[in-house]
C-alpha cells in the first residue's frame, strides 16, 4: 500500500507514536517513507509538530505538513479562529500523491478522529482517504469505553466505502485491568477488522534508538512487524 491513512477514535490516544512505529518498521524492511501531517494544530511556528516527532523517533523519513494553526482545536475551527486559510482534502490528497511518487510508503496522519472537519465545507480525513483510494488504519484506546467508538468508526468507514486496514492499540498499559484484557478479543470483533498491533504505554518517551529496535515487535507482519496477534490475545484472555 503506497499510502496509508492513519486516524484514531479520538485525540491523545497514540496516533503519532503509532505512525512513528509504522514508519520505523517500514524503514527496517528497506522501504522509503514519507510522513504527512494533514493539519497540525496547537503548536507555534518554531515548535516541533507531529511529523517532526515521527522523524525524531523513526529516523530518516521525509516529514511534511500542509498547514499549522496555533490553537489546539479541530483544524477547521483552529483555521477560522486564526484567520488563516483552512486545509482542504484535495490539497492533502495531492501532496500525498506527490510524495507517493518518490517514496515506497506515505503515512498520512489526521487530527483527532475520522470525521474531524478540515474546512467549512465539512471536508474530513475520510475524504482524503477516498480521493487517494487509500486504506485507513485506526488507532484505538485499550480500556473501558473503546468498543463503542471503535465500532462507530468502523461503521462509518464501511458506510463511506473506504478501505479498512485494521486496528492498533495506541497505548497498552503495564498492568491491564479486566475490561482492557477482554477488549483484546472484542475490538476486532466489533470492528470487523484485524488487530495489527499494540504499543506499550510510554513508547513515545523511549530514546529513539530503543524505539527503533523495539517498534517492529509491536506491529503485525502486515505492517512490516513481527507481533503475533493471536499469541497476544491468548496471553491476555482472562
Amino acid at each position: 500500500m503506497p499510502v496509508l491513512v492513519i486516524t484514531g477514535t479520538g485525540t491523545e490516544i497514540g496516533k503519532t507514536v503509532t505512525t512513528a512505529a509504522v514508519a520505523t518498521a517500514a524503514l527496517a524492511a528497506g522501504r522509503s517513507v514519507a510522513v504527512l501531517k494533514a493539519a497540525q494544530t496547537g503548536v507555534g511556528p518554531d515548535e516541533r509538530g507531529d511529523a517532526d516527532e515521527v522523524a525524531r523517533l523513526a529516523g530518516p523519513v521525509t516529514a511534511a505538513e500542509i498547514a499549522r494553526f496555533p490553537e489546539p482545536l479541530a483544524p477547521g475551527t483552529a483555521a477560522r479562529r486564526a484567520g488563516m486559510a483552512p486545509v482542504h482534502p484535495q490539497e492533502v490528497a495531492e501532496r500525498a500523491a506527490k510524495l507517493a511518487a518518490e517514496h515506497d510508503l506515505v503515512l498520512v496522519e489526521g487530527a483527532g478522529g475520522l470525521l474531524v472537519r478540515f474546512d467549512a465545507a465539512g471536508g474530513t480525513l475520510a475524504d482524503v482517504a477516498r480521493l487517494l483510494d487509500a486504506p485507513v488504519l485506526v488507532v484505538v484506546q485499550a480500556g473501558l469505553g473503546t468498543l463503542n467508538v471503535t465500532e462507530l468508526t468502523a461503521r462509518e468507514l464501511r458506510r463511506q466505502g473506504l478501505g479498512f486496514a485494521g486496528l492498533v492499540i495506541g497505548s497498552w498499559p503495564d498492568t491491564p485491568d479486566l475490561a482492557t484484557r477482554c477488549n483484546v478479543a472484542e475490538l476486532p470483533e466489533v470492528a470487523g477488522a484485524p488487530l495489527l498491533g499494540a504499543l506499550p504505554a510510554g513508547a513515545g518517551a523511549l530514546p529513539p534508538a530503543e524505539f527503533r529496535t523495539a517498534a517492529p515487535g509491536w506491529l503485525a507482519p502486515r505492517l512490516d512487524g513481527t507481533w503475533d496477534a493471536e499469541a497476544f490475545r491468548v496471553r491476555q484472555t482472562p
